[in-house]
């Protein structure tokens, strides 16, 4: 069921007000006020650590790989599937790549496309057993898990091997170059160091396209006559999120600009986005999650469409893998482990339901940005890595328990 037809059999929503709107969509937009207060909670309690612009930054460079996969994770886990292979499966490709550059000399382009490349295949291998074979995807991908693990320590012989060179250090740790004047003149206004144009700049065009798209999507459904979110509230959450775009923008401006896993990251998103809102692939695959035996009968080719979702996992999978390798400049037997549960996590509390059918992109985004602020505020505190790792179960476990909750209730 699409988005505009739950609005559709749900006209009362829009004539409630503020208060019955929230209620009925607590689910897609409690995540984005909780990592607003949670990121609030942490600002205060770290004296204002959290926030600072190389903070900031880091946060973006540490939770980078797990942004990537989730966007797959997500498509996945609609389709009613889940793959437990992607933390063992970025682990072998960043040991591919550097045994690729630095053991045998393999050019960064040649080397970037063999790893994306081996990560569809991958992707491919196991979605074939899954789509046209029927073995449930949790089997399939923790034999996978296994396999690429022990892959993985193989290839390296059970030693890290690095450093790479600087050209593919940068994939995730370079930063995009100030293009745009006026930076010195700027700075020394509103007196900070340094001030990056091009960043700032970028954070005022994306809060306008947020406002223009957010009109624009208003002003369609009005045309079509489906209720739409109060006004009051429509204003206030486009202003919110517009004024958080900036002000983490400027945040990287005052630093050292845009990071390149941030073009990354938002070019994905975009695209991932605009697949599974406004494409007749995105809505099969929601089709697909859904009901798989009505998909089916309605004559959507469900085997082919499990498998290209693998594929796409395993693909960016791969792509996870280069930038993890490039972030820590060397590539290890434990790269990644157990990093797919915090992909999933990422996924679940981002709004995706366990059964499949629901979810969106910007929720798996927000959710992993989310797992990110704990792991970093809890850090900052010095909060050990054992409180560290149950508040993050707990948090999990209240994601699942609200979205059975929410099934029940409906």
């Amino acid at each position: 069921m699409t988005i505009a037809e739950e609005k559709l059999e749900s006209p009362e929503q829009g004539r409630g007000g503020v208060g019955a709107y929230l209620a009925a969509n607590l689910r897609e937009y409690g995540l984005l006020f909780a990592l607003i207060a949670i990121m609030a909670f942490f600002q205060i309690v770290t004296d204002g650590t959290l926030l600072r612009p190389i903070n900031v930054t880091n946060l973006l460079l540490q939770n980078s790989y797990i942004v990537i996969m989730a966007l797959g994770m997500l498509i996945v886990i609609v389709a009613g599937h889940i793959d437990l292979s992607v933390g063992s499966v970025m682990g072998f490709v960043g040991a591919l790549a550097a045994v690729m550059v630095v053991n045998l000399g393999y050019s960064i382009g040649v080397t970037m496309i063999a790893s994306i490349a081996v990560g569809a295949l991958i992707g491919g291998a196991q979605g074939y057993w899954i789509a046209y074979w029927k073995i449930p995807s949790f089997i399939v991908t923790l034999a996978g898990m296994l396999v690429f693990r022990g892959l993985s320590l193989w290839l390296l012989a059970g030693q890290s091997v690095g450093p790479f060179p600087r050209e593919f250090q940068i994939i995730a740790t370079g930063f995009v170059p100030d293009l745009l004047p006026g930076g010195a003149a700027l700075a020394e206004l509103i007196d900070v160091r340094n001030l990056n144009v091009l960043a700032l700049c970028t954070g005022i065009v994306a809060a306008v396209w947020v406002v223009w798209s957010g009109l624009k999507q208003r002003n369609r459904n009005k045309s079509y006559g489906i209720e739409d979110e109060p006004r009051a509230f429509f204003v206030a959450r486009i202003a919110v999120i517009s004024l958080t775009l900036v002000f983490i923008l400027y945040k990287l401006s005052t630093f050292r600009g845009l990071p390149n896993v941030l073009i990354t990251m938002g070019v994905l998103t975009v695209i991932y986005a605009f697949l599974t809102e406004r494409t007749v692939l995105g809505r099969r695959i929601y089709a697909l999650g859904g009901n798989e035996k009505a998909a089916k009968l309605s004559g959507i080719k469900t085997e082919r469409l499990t498998f290209l979702a693998f594929v796409n996992m395993g693909i960016l999978a791969a792509i996870a893998g280069l930038v993890f390798a490039a972030r820590l400049n060397t590539a290890t037997p434990k790269a990644g482990f157990a990093l797919e549960l915090d992909v999933i996590a990422a996924v679940f509390i981002g709004g995706a339901s366990m059964s499949g059918g629901v979810g969106k992109i910007v929720g798996a985004v927000v959710g992993a940005f989310l797992m990110g602020v704990l792991n970093n505020g809890m850090s900052i505190m010095g909060i050990g890595i054992d409180y560290q790792q149950m508040i993050k179960g707990l948090v999990l476990l209240a994601a699942v328990i609200f979205d059975v909750y929410n099934k029940q209730k409906g």
